[in-house]
């Protein structure tokens, strides 16, 4: 399903990040990537979701080079193929868990029908993530684990392929860590969806199918 081919990318002040690196990920595999800070794994993790551009190589997501597309067909692709989890919530605080969940609804021009479609996805996956009860809250009123859940309902509200999880359980403490961890393995199997997780986590990264680290621009299994 993904595929990134001698992918090389640098900056200025850090220098070589990516250096040669190919991955092949299959539809419904559960990836996770360690590494020390600032080995990669966020770089690694933006080319793929299309956030982020190597110096050269390829990253074909069904065998079309994302790499090549206009603004709009990446926007298009992000939007409806990828959900991102980063270690900071990044909830709107004016907005309630509800319309935070549906906010990315609005990237994209869609139906009544397939909003409709989209808020009762919505409302299974909060009795998944069991913050059902959370819907009308604002972000100031819940717990730091469950605004991570939140995150997660509305990285999975447009149904993506992929989910990128930078750090997830990175703000959490151990408790809520596990919890989350096990939740995205469980939403992994049960909705197919292929989990890619970058993580300093030994805990999360061992719950994942496969396992690979990010050392001096390359990853070793």
């Amino acid at each position: 399903m993904l595929r990134l081919e001698n992918i090389f990318k640098s900056f200025i002040q850090r220098g070589l990040v990516l250096d040669g690196l190919s991955l092949k990920i299959e539809q419904g595999n559960s990836i996770s990537i360690t590494g020390p800070s600032g080995s990669g794994k966020t770089t690694l993790l933006n080319i793929i979701g299309s956030l982020d551009r190597p110096d050269s190589g390829e990253v074909f997501f069904r065998d079309r080079s994302i790499l090549s597309m206009t603004p709009d067909e990446s926007a298009l692709y992000r939007n409806r193929n990828i959900g991102f989890i980063f270690q900071d919530h990044l909830l709107l605080p004016h907005l309630t868990v509800r319309e935070n969940i549906l906010l990315p609804l609005s990237a994209w021009r869609i139906t009544e029908e397939q909003f409709d479609a989209a808020e009762k996805h919505a409302l299974i996956l909060l009795g998944k993530t069991g913050i059902t009860a959370l819907s009308g809250k604002y972000p100031f009123q819940i717990s730091g684990g469950e605004a991570q859940r939140v995150t997660l309902v509305r990285a999975l509200v447009n149904k993506p392929d992929i989910l990128l999880a930078d750090e997830p359980t990175g703000s959490l403490d151990s408790r809520n860590a596990s919890l989350l961890g096990t939740l995205l393995t469980e939403l992994n199997i049960d909705l197919g969806i292929t989990l890619i997780v970058a993580t300093h986590s030994n805990d999360l990264a061992g719950k994942m199918s496969n396992h690979y680290k990010l050392e001096n621009g390359k990853l070793r299994n």
